[in-house]
């Protein structure tokens, strides 16, 4: 039997009807982590974390009505795979919201994308100014590089009781940011505190003790070595080998169980300012411990809790606006204030879309990171 012509158009506009619908069953929700690589652990704890707060999610009925879909994609902290990704996630996925769960590099590269198409991008732990100065549709859970670098200062300064400090870290952008921010408390707040050495090394570096060596030489009382886990574990390690007995203290780079896992017991004693307090009571601070390791056999860190915060602002921000609409999501998350998250209470987001919360000084004892202290100054926790 002969099918006429417009009972086919007809049925191929409902197929086309019928598609869309369930194109819309869903809100979909983009995801860059490094899975693969040397940040991989950092990027696994990112996806881990976030899929805990999609499951919290649509347990409780999704948003607006919908389920929420994560689309996630490993962007091996490459800054070529993260801009390829990111347009995948935009014209192929049609993803209405973004979670930029990688460094700074991928990050950065990526933020302009999501600005031009008006998609809200919120930074897990990123920390370079260049991510949210993409634009007004850009935001960052976790610190700026200054004001982690600032913390850092007080802490070596007030809680550790450095007079003399040696500067060690990455020549990246992580690096740079880190020790500004550092350079910018000493002279405004501690202009006694010395800077007695500042050295950098390249990413690729394993080989610390050249630099050590040189930091054993003038004895400071406190080193801050900033760097990724993987850099800072080995760090710790040599350090000790060579019988340098100055205190030593890092940043959320260093914020995870692999750290306490390459330098051992040598991480004892080890400090860092993060934005993850593990002895913090507040409920769904101890509902995500709970959850993360029973699934997975292995301490949350920073990362992981970042990611979950980034989520679930998007998420907050959706039900809060009553629409999945761009820019009254973008709005939305702009105005939220009282954020009861992960990595503290938020008090909201300055005009350029950086956080403003607490900075957290943690210490390892007996193999796992517990609390030390807190940053809550305002002038040292403002962007």
């Amino acid at each position: 039997m002969r099918v006429s012509k417009v009972v086919l158009l007809a049925l191929c506009a409902a197929l086309l009807l019928s598609s869309a619908a369930l194109a819309e069953d869903t809100v979909k929700i983009g995801l860059l982590v490094p899975l693969t690589g040397p940040a991989a652990a950092d990027g696994a704890s990112a996806l881990a974390s976030v899929q805990i707060a999609l499951d919290q999610v649509n347990a409780d009925g999704g948003v607006l009505g919908k389920q929420v879909e994560l689309i996630y994609y490993d962007d091996r902290a490459d800054t070529k795979d993260a801009v390829a990704l990111a347009h995948k996630l935009i014209e192929q996925d049609k993803i209405v919201a973004f979670v930029a769960g990688s460094y700074s590099l991928p990050t950065r590269s990526v933020a302009p994308i999501f600005q031009e198409e008006e998609i809200p991008l919120v930074a897990a732990y990123a920390i370079h100014p260049d991510v949210t100065r993409a634009g007004d549709y850009c935001f960052r859970n976790g610190f700026l590089g200054f004001v982690e670098g600032k913390a850092a200062g007080y802490a070596s300064h007030k809680l550790l009781g450095a007079k003399r400090v040696a500067l060690l870290t990455s020549d990246n952008d992580f690096g740079t940011t880190l020790v500004t921010g550092f350079k910018m408390y000493k002279d405004k707040y501690a202009p006694e505190m010395e800077i007695v050495s500042e050295q950098t090394y390249p990413m690729s570096e394993t080989d610390y003790k050249p630099y050590l060596s040189k930091i054993k030489e003038i004895n400071p009382d406190v080193i801050f070595a900033s760097g990724y886990y993987f850099q800072t574990g080995p760090m710790l390690r040599q350090a000790r080998e060579l019988g340098i007995e100055s205190k030593i203290i890092g940043e959320e780079g260093a914020d995870s169980p692999k750290l306490v896992e390459i330098a051992g017991e040598v991480a004892e004693g080890f400090h860092i300012v993060t934005n993850f307090d593990r002895d913090d009571p507040r409920a769904v601070v101890q509902f995500y411990l709970r959850e993360y390791r029973a699934r997975h056999n292995i301490e949350p860190d920073m990362v992981g809790a970042s990611a979950y915060d980034a989520f679930m602002i998007i998420i907050n921000a959706m039900r809060a606006s009553g629409t999945t609409d761009s820019k009254a999501v973008r709005d939305a998350i702009a105005s939220m204030k009282g954020y009861d998250g992960l990595t503290g209470v938020m008090s909201g987001f300055d005009e350029i879309g950086e956080v403003v919360k607490p900075v957290q000084v943690q210490i390892v004892k007996d193999g796992v990171f517990r609390h030390f202290g807190v940053v809550d100054d305002p002038e040292l926790i403002k962007p």
